[in-house]
């Protein structure tokens, strides 16, 4: 998919995903973008590539003279993503089974940092500059809405370009393999570790709220907050299998 505004991705998402499940279904198969389908194997992400273009069609967040050769718009956008990270998790991995793909080991993010090269950071930049200078939010899914995950992510930036908010240094260290002291040293912290945890830190956040309004925000979390307690009132296969001989 060549990049095109938010909302033009967005549709094309949704006419991709339906296209897809049409095809499938035709040979008999069925096309599923869970994050998480299969035990011990990576899940399906939906990595996001973002950049910004002035009127003059210059990539703004472009800088040959920069650190990292990007812009100091680039950076502060960068940062705002970082710094909202965590309350954006709901919109940007909203099912119970998007958390089952958020862990160590499988090539996903579950720590919040960025890197250039590091694959284990939730943000990285690719090393395409100039045109193609952006930066890559890994942790979104194709499960998600993508009008409401490119949304939220836009405001994010867009509060970090407007507040000035500067980026940690990046971490080109492997996260996976570092311990809790590590982690601290470089003031990395986690995603949210559950659905029902990310809701509730969504449920304090005024940027998202303002970002979708009063009826989406307050509807969300309703939807939400019940898909997850249907959840956590579940008895699963695994901890019968686990338990029940045991107990």
């Amino acid at each position: 998919m060549r990049y095109g505004s938010a909302l033009t991705m967005a549709d094309r998402i949704m006419t991709f995903k339906l296209t897809v499940k049409t095809i499938a279904m035709r040979h008999g198969l069925w096309a599923s973008f869970m994050p998480k389908p299969i035990h011990n194997m990576a899940g399906s992400g939906m990595h996001v590539h973002q950049s910004m273009a002035l009127a003059s069609g210059k990539n703004a967040f472009d800088d040959p003279d920069g650190e990292y050769g990007l812009s100091e718009t680039a950076m502060k956008y960068l940062g705002g993503l970082l710094a909202h990270a965590n309350e954006c998790s709901a919109i940007l991995n909203s099912h119970v089974n998007s958390y089952k793909r958020l862990v160590p080991g499988y090539e996903a993010p579950c720590y919040v940092s960025w890197a250039n090269r590091n694959r284990s950071a939730l943000i990285r930049v690719p090393a395409g500059r100039g045109i193609r200078t952006r930066i890559e939010m890994r942790n979104p899914d194709p499960v998600g809405n993508p009008y409401l995950q490119f949304a939220i992510m836009l405001a994010a930036g867009i509060d970090g370009i407007e507040r000035g908010i500067m980026p940690p240094e990046p971490v080109e260290k492997d996260i996976y393999h570092m311990n809790a002291e590590e982690r601290a040293r470089y003031n990395i912290h986690s995603l949210p570790e559950n659905l029902g945890h990310a809701l509730s830190i969504m449920s304090r956040s005024e940027l998202v709220k303002n970002t979708l309004g009063d009826h989406i925000f307050e509807h969300y979390q309703t939807i939400k907050g019940q898909e997850w307690d249907e959840y956590r009132t579940m008895v699963t296969d695994w901890e019968v299998s686990k338990y029940l001989g045991s107990l």
